[in-house]
């Protein structure tokens, strides 16, 4: 009766209730566009987000049409059923390019983007969905996702289309704790659910009933580090796909075991999706090349709403297809084909961090620091305004106190990568800040603090000792260091270690190596390695410089004379 039809946008304020599948399809039935407004957020938040959808009508729970945009006509979604029009429409006539939903996303701008996707990528989604787990009455799903999130529309519409039920989890306790998770979905007797990956990877840990109704565990939206358990008595599958895509374009099952060591790869594209890794040239990448991940097929939404040019940058036409009017969409994922034809995610384009002349993949440090034992969550960043200058820091949560120290943590990371992708600082956290889909939230990463010494300072013994905490101090830019202070915890890096290493060896004549820092971060430590390694007579001392000099690249001996 208020017109909505085709391109209509209609805000849906609802909590997590039936109240809000009611109004989302109530949106799609009347041929118009769901708009989420999700009850959580700020009230400027939701006036923008219903200005600039263009929403003609609210939909809301009586408790909440208080907080509804103004200015906008609200309707009930709770209280006494009204009675329909005969003529109102049923849905059929709509088409399938039309607007089906539109999710807003975080933009680089700082203005948040209208994704606008279509019933055509919406249709194709929930038909590989109900095809590839065979879907029906009997199934049970459930909905957990944050109410402006997209995979809230994926959690309920291809179940309700197969006859199955929908389960919604309405507290946010059970939404962030894996063990509550599980209690539901046993207690509901959930047989499929898709779970943000920190989630999944929560309930990937914790033991399982052999029989349990759950026969299939999606998980997505980060870079999956872990995999279940021999004998996890469901499968488990690693999907990816941005909003972009309509929610999912790639999923394989993640099998038991190490993986040889590799991350679980996102896996093949689904039914009707058009994958390809580009180079910069938009040429096809060959299989183990990394590129960035173009998608294509009835999932590409349609744009962003209002915003011809972030549209025209991200969604571009499709130069391998023959269809008129192709698009991809570029993820700027950086990913490559492996052998098997799954697809192996890298990080991001815009993540790779280039750190005194390294290039770094944070994921990668990322990675190891999970496979120890004592860690929970990490995560690992460049930081400006870390002590020291720009410095690589990692965050770490342990399963136990005391089971991640710093100490033990880089020992690992020496183990396992070169130098320098070993993190300059490690900050315990009791939890990784979480933005509200659940992915890390970066932003919110507390700069370390200044490094205190964990022990009493102890002053130097011998000659070699003082000659090394000297050399430390100068490289350093301290005033004095402890024989039991750590290098890198105090603002050590791989180019000041060089410079240590060098120093030292040209001072006490001891033929020391980069590793030996690493391996002795301490000034005790390292000067035994010195006192082991010093030689018999002087004349000897003399033969081993004059072999030292020698050794050196022409680019070494130009760095020594420039800090002579």
């Amino acid at each position: 009766a208020l017109g909505v039809g085709p391109e209509s946008r209609v805000g849906v304020l609802a909590g997590r209730t039936p109240e809000l599948v009611v109004g989302m399809l109530a949106a799609m039935r009347a041929g118009g566009a769901y708009v989420p407004l999700d009850p959580a957020l700020p009230a400027a938040r939701l006036e923008f987000v219903a200005a600039d959808a263009g929403v003609s009508v609210v939909l809301a729970t009586a408790a909440l049409r208080g907080s509804a945009p103004g200015g906008i006509p609200v309707l009930p979604l709770d209280g006494a059923a009204q009675d329909a029009d005969a003529g109102a429409p049923d849905g059929s006539q709509v088409p399938l390019d039309a607007v089906a939903f539109v999710i807003y996303t975080s933009g680089s701008t700082g203005t948040p983007k209208g994704v606008e996707v279509t019933h055509r990528g919406l249709l194709d989604l929930t038909r590989w969905y109900v095809d590839a787990f065979g879907i029906g009455a009997d199934d049970r799903g459930a909905q957990l996702a944050g109410l402006g999130f997209d995979a809230s529309v994926w959690e309920a519409l291809p179940y309700l289309a197969a006859g199955a039920s929908v389960h919604q989890v309405t507290d946010e306790e059970t939404r962030a704790s894996p063990a509550a998770l599980q209690a539901f979905m046993l207690e509901s007797g959930v047989t499929l659910a898709f779970v943000t990956t920190v989630l999944g990877e929560g309930l990937m840990e914790l033991e399982w009933p052999e029989r349990t109704p759950l026969r299939a565990l999606l998980t997505g939206g980060e870079a999956l580090r872990s995999r279940p358990r021999e004998g996890t008595p469901f499968a488990v599958l690693n999907v990816y796909g941005p909003t972009e895509t309509t929610l999912v374009c790639t999923g394989g099952v993640v099998e038991p075991g190490d993986g040889g060591g590799r991350l679980p790869p996102i896996g093949r594209p689904l039914a009707n999706v058009r994958a390809y890794v580009l180079d910069g040239a938009l040429q096809p990448a060959a299989v183990g090349v990394p590129g960035e991940l173009y998608v294509g097929g009835p999932g590409v939404a349609r744009g962003y709403g209002g915003r011809p040019g972030p549209t025209a940058e991200k969604f571009v036409p499709d130069p391998l297809s023959a269809e008129p009017g192709a698009r991809l969409y570029r993820t700027g994922d950086r990913v490559r084909w492996l052998p098997s034809g799954e697809i192996e995610f890298l990080g991001r384009i815009d993540q790779q961090v280039k750190l005194r002349g390294f290039r770094i993949e944070p994921g990668e440090v990322e990675a190891v620091l999970l496979a120890h034992p004592g860690v929970r969550e990490a995560a690992v960043l460049v930081r400006d305004d870390a002590p020291g200058g720009r410095q690589l820091i990692a965050y770490a949560v342990a399963r136990a106190e005391g089971a991640a120290e710093a100490g033990e943590l880089r020992a690992w990371l020496r183990e396992r990568l070169p130098d320098y992708m070993v993190p300059a600082a490690f900050v315990a956290l009791d939890s990784i800040p979480r933005t509200p889909s659940g992915k890390t939230d970066r932003r919110a990463l507390p700069a370390p603090e200044p490094s205190a010494p964990a022990t009493p300072r102890v002053a130097p013994r011998t000659p070699v000792e003082e000659e090394v905490a000297a050399v430390w101090a100068e490289v350093l830019g301290v005033e004095r260091v402890g024989i039991h202070d750590d290098f890198f915890e105090h603002g050590g890096h791989s180019l000041r270690a060089a410079q240590v290493v060098s120093r030292v060896r040209g001072a006490l004549g001891a033929d020391l190596s980069l590793r030996d820092l690493f391996d002795a971060p301490t000034v005790a430590e390292l000067a035994a390695r010195v006192e082991a390694r010093r030689p018999a007579s002087a004349a000897e001392a003399i033969e081993n410089r004059l072999e030292w000099l020698e050794s050196l690249s022409e680019e070494e001996a130009l760095r020594l004379l420039g800090e002579l």
